[in-house]
């Protein structure tokens, strides 16, 4: 299990190799267990090339679609 540290490491590489891709909406981190993963929201389903583990957290996928402002 990753400490809150691995995490945020982990978190800080995944977003620059995933800047700019139009299907992320966003990536945190979330509790797993005795451990923290990170969590990468995209707009649609399907086939999203996303690694399931960054070193050595893992990398859970989240379809959350369209992201819109609410009042």
């Amino acid at each position: 299990m990753a400490d809150i540290e691995q995490a945020r490491a982990a978190k800080e590489r995944l977003r620059t190799t995933l800047q700019g891709r139009s299907d992320v909406r966003g990536i945190g981190i979330a509790r797993n267990g005795n451990g923290y993963e990170i969590r990468v929201n995209v707009s649609r389903d399907g086939r999203h090339d996303l690694p399931g583990m960054v070193d050595g957290v893992d990398v859970h996928v989240r379809v959350v679609g369209a992201i819109r402002a609410s009042a």
